[in-house]
C-alpha cells in the first residue's frame, strides 16, 4: 500500500511539475500525450484506492456534478477596486497626492525623487480571490460587493494556471484576473451563433459569463487563463499575519523555487512580492517595470498603448503602485479604493453616431437627468444605444440638439459619454431640446439648488423618486439585501404591500407567497434575507438612507468621526464642516435631511427595526492613554490577530506604525519578536507583551 500511494504521489508531482511548465511559463519537456498518460494512470489509481485520492489532485479539476446555484462566501480581506486616470494631468497629480500624504505620515518632506512605482499591465478580465490553507486551495470566489462575493471553486480548478497546490505549504489570500484570450474569445462567440445565442460583447463579459456557469465541464471547454497580482493576506500557523511571517523565494531560471533569498518578512517591495508569487507556483504577467519617476510612468504607459493589440489578451491600461509595501500601508485606503495605486486607463475608443432623441429620468434623490437615445453602434467591444448627459447645461455646453452626429467614447471604456457635436455634419433638420417646466412622472415642481446645474423634483410624492430610494436601500452597496431587486420592490409597491424602506421590515412569508414567482421557499429566503439585514454597520445605513451628496466613502467618514446616528442627526452644519473632506453643500445636505419631518417619522420607524453595529467608543480607562501614542507589534500574539490588535488600537485613538523609531511610544512584542524588538532596545523605546497590553484596551 505504501508503494501505491508513493506512486500516486510522484505521478502528482510530476503532472503538476509539466503543468507549470507548459501553462506558466510557456515550457514544454514531455508530450501531451506522454502528459495524458499519467494523467490516466493518477485517475485509474485514485479510483482503485480512493482513501489515497486529495483535494490538491490533478484529476480534480473537473469535478462533481453541475451545482445549483452559487453560495455566498465572506472575504477574509475586502477587496478594493481602483480609482482612474485618464491623462498625464491625472497621473502627475496622483504623484502629488502620494507625495502629500507621505510626508504627512513620514513628518518630513520628500522629493519626487523618493518615490518608485511598480507598472503592471491592467488584463481586462474578471477578478478572483484564491484562498489557500497550507499550500491548498481550498475557495476561490468572485469580488462581488467587496465584502461578500460568490464561491466559483469548482470552475476556477478548472483553469490549468492556476495552483491547486503551492510550492510551499503556507496560508494565504491571493487575488488575481481570470481572462480570455482572443484566440478563445472568437472561438466562443463561432459556437455561440452556430447555437443560435448572442456572442459575448467582450472578453470581460465572456470571462465572467464562464465562471458563472454551474457547470464546470462548459469552463474547461472555454480554456480560461490567469494572473495573479497581489497577496492580500496571509496566516501561518493558524495565527493571521499581513505580509509578515514566511521566507520569501525567489524561483531559478527554470521556474523551480529555491530559498535563495530569505527575508524576516514578505516581501517588502511590490516588484518583490510579484517574485513572491511566481515562486509559489502562480503565474504572473513579466510586463511589469520599476519606474523611478511618474515621468517613465507615463512613458510605460504611452509605449504599451502601441504594444497592446500585439499580446494575446486585452489590455485596457496600466496599474500604478507605490513601490513600497511599508509606505502602501501608511497612507492606506479611501472608502472605495487604495490611495497607493491608481488605474492609468488608455485613451478610449472614440465612433461616431446620431442622437435620436432625448429623455429626461428621474433618479432617487429627485435628480433630473437627460439620456440621449442613440442610433446602437459598436464602441470598446459592446453595442451603445444610451448616455448619459449629466444635467441641462451639459446640453448648453456640447451645443447638442436632437438629431445631431455625435462622437461618444465609454468613459473608462465602461460608461458611454458624448464628447463633441460635429456641427458640420448638420442638415437643418435637428431640433432644440428643452428641459421640462415640471416633473416629467408626477408634474411636481421642479427646484434647483443655488450654484448648482442639479435639478430636482421638489414633490416628496413623487413615484419614481421613491421606488429609485427603494431600489438604492437595498443595493449592494447599501442594506445589501439579497433577492430584492427593483422587479420585486416594483411588484411589492404595486401591490400596496411596502411604501417605504421600513415597511420591508415588516414583511411576513404569507405576504410574499400570493405574488407572481414566489412559493413557500422562495418567500422564506426573501425574509431570511430582510431578517439578515437588520444588523449592518452605520456606514452602510446612513449610504441606504440615500441622503443628497451622501454615498459610501462620505458614510464611512461620518461614522467614523460621528459614532452614532444620533449624533450625527444633532450636529451642526458648523460641526460638519470640521470633518476632513466634509464642505458646505454637503453639511447643508445632512442638516436638511434630518430636519425633515417626514424622514424624522421614517428614520424612527426604521432604527426600531434595525440594529446598528456602532464603532468602538473612544473613552480609555482614566490611567491609560492610547490616544495619539504610537505602537509597532513584533512576534506572534496568543489571544489576539495582528490585524486585530491593529484595529483595537486604531479604534482608540492610536497610531500603528510598520517600523521602530525614536517617535514610537510602544513596542507590543508577542512570541518570537524580530528585529523591531531588538530596534527598540537600542533606542530606549518601551516594550509591552501581549499580556500588558490586552490590559490597556479594556
Amino acid at each position: 500500500m505504501n508503494d501505491i500511494k508513493s506512486r500516486i504521489e510522484k505521478l502528482k508531482d510530476a503532472i503538476n511539475h509539466h503543468r507549470y511548465l507548459y501553462h506558466v511559463l510557456d515550457k514544454q519537456e514531455i508530450s501531451d500525450s506522454a502528459l495524458d498518460s499519467l494523467k490516466r494512470e493518477l485517475e485509474d489509481l485514485e479510483k482503485q484506492y480512493p482513501q489515497y485520492a486529495s483535494a490538491d489532485s490533478p484529476t480534480q479539476r473537473i469535478g462533481g456534478k453541475p451545482l445549483d446555484k452559487f453560495v455566498k462566501i465572506v472575504h477574509k480581506v475586502r477587496q478594493w477596486s481602483f480609482g482612474d486616470a485618464f491623462t498625464e494631468e491625472d497621473i502627475i497629480e496622483f504623484d502629488e497626492r502620494v507625495k502629500k500624504m507621505l510626508e504627512k505620515e513620514l513628518g518630513h518632506s520628500m522629493s519626487k525623487a523618493d518615490l518608485e512605482y511598480v507598472c503592471e499591465l491592467k488584463i481586462d478580465g474578471f477578478k478572483v480571490v484564491l484562498t489557500y490553507e497550507n499550500g491548498i486551495l481550498q475557495t476561490a470566489a468572485t469580488r462581488g460587493d467587496g465584502e461578500i462575493g460568490e464561491d466559483v471553486t469548482q470552475n476556477i480548478k478548472t483553469i490549468e494556471s492556476i495552483p491547486l497546490k503551492l510550492k510551499k505549504p503556507i496560508s494565504l489570500v491571493a487575488e488575481g484576473e481570470i481572462w480570455m484570450s482572443k484566440n478563445e474569445f472568437e472561438i466562443l462567440n463561432v459556437e455561440q451563433r452556430k447555437k443560435g445565442l448572442s456572442p459575448f460583447a467582450n472578453p470581460r463579459n465572456a470571462a465572467a459569463g464562464t465562471i458563472r456557469q454551474l457547470d464546470s465541464s462548459v469552463v474547461a471547454s472555454r480554456k480560461l487563463d490567469s494572473y495573479i497580482y497581489d497577496i492580500a493576506l496571509i496566516e501561518e500557523s493558524g495565527k493571521e499575519q499581513r505580509r509578515e511571517g514566511v521566507d520569501f523565494f525567489l524561483p531559478d531560471k527554470e521556474g523551480k523555487s529555491s530559498e535563495i533569498n530569505s527575508f524576516p518578512s514578505l516581501p517588502e517591495t511590490q516588484i518583490q512580492e510579484l517574485d513572491f508569487l511566481e515562486g509559489l507556483g502562480f503565474k504572473v504577467n513579466k510586463n511589469y517595470k520599476l519606474c523611478k519617476s511618474i515621468n517613465e510612468v507615463i512613458a510605460y504607459w504611452k509605449s504599451w498603448q502601441d504594444k497592446k493589440n500585439k499580446e494575446s489578451f486585452w489590455i485596457d491600461g496600466v496599474v500604478v503602485k507605490l513601490n513600497r509595501r511599508d509606505w502602501q500601508e501608511k497612507i492606506g485606503y479611501t472608502g472605495k479604493a487604495p490611495r497607493f495605486a491608481i488605474a492609468f486607463k488608455f485613451p478610449a475608443e472614440q465612433v461616431t453616431t446620431t442622437v435620436e432623441d432625448i429623455v429626461v429620468q428621474v433618479g432617487r434623490t429627485g435628480a433630473l437627468t437627460p439620456v440621449a437615445h442613440l442610433k446602437p453602434v459598436l464602441v470598446a467591444g459592446s453595442v451603445v444605444s444610451r448616455a448619459t448627459l449629466h444635467n441641462y447645461s451639459e446640453i448648453r455646453r456640447l451645443g447638442l440638439k436632437i438629431g445631431d452626429t455625435v462622437i461618444i467614447q465609454k468613459a473608462g471604456d465602461v460608461i458611454p459619454e458624448i464628447i463633441q457635436v460635429l456641427v458640420e455634419m448638420r442638415t437643418g433638420k435637428e431640433k432644440e431640446f428643452k428641459m421640462p417646466s415640471v416633473c416629467p412622472v408626477c408634474g411636481g415642481k421642479l427646484e434647483q439648488e443655488k450654484d448648482s446645474p442639479i435639478i430636482k423634483c421638489g414633490n416628496k410624492d413623487c413615484s419614481v423618486k421613491n421606488r429609485r430610494a427603494l431600489h438604492y436601500f437595498t443595493s449592494k452597496k447599501a442594506m445589501n439585501i439579497d433577492g430584492l431587486g427593483p422587479k420585486i420592490l416594483d411588484a411589492l409597491m404595486d401591490n400596496g404591500l411596502i411604501q417605504d424602506s421600513a415597511d420591508i421590515y415588516d414583511l411576513k412569508e404569507g405576504d410574499l407567497e400570493p405574488l407572481e414567482r414566489f412559493g413557500e421557499k422562495s418567500a422564506k429566503n426573501l425574509v431570511n434575507a430582510i431578517n439578515a439585514s437588520k444588523t449592518t454597520t452605520l456606514s452602510r445605513f446612513l449610504t441606504a438612507l440615500g441622503i443628497f451628496h451622501i454615498g459610501e466613502e462620505t458614510a464611512e467618514l461620518l461614522a467614523k468621526e460621528a459614532k452614532s446616528i444620533e449624533a450625527l442627526s444633532n450636529m451642526s452644519a458648523e460641526d460638519l464642516q470640521k470633518i476632513n473632506g466634509i464642505g458646505p453643500k454637503v453639511a447643508e445636505s445632512i442638516c436638511d435631511w434630518f430636519k425633515d419631518k417626514r424622514n424624522k417619522e421614517l428614520l424612527g420607524r426604521l432604527l426600531k427595526r434595525i440594529i446598528i453595529i456602532l464603532p468602538k467608543a473612544s473613552e480609555l480607562p482614566e490611567n491609560i492613554k492610547i490616544k495619539n501614542k504610537v505602537f509597532v507589534l513584533t512576534g506572534t500574539m496568543e489571544k489576539m490577530s495582528r490585524e486585530k490588535a491593529k484595529e483595537e488600537i486604531k479604534s482608540r485613538g492610536g497610531i500603528v506604525n510598520e517600523s521602530v523609531s525614536k517617535n514610537t511610544d510602544f513596542v507590543v512584542a508577542g512570541a518570537e519578536p524580530g528585529s523591531k524588538y531588538e530596534k527598540a532596545q537600542k533606542l530606549g523605546v518601551k516594550i509591552i507583551n501581549e499580556k500588558e497590553f490586552l490590559e490597556m484596551i479594556k
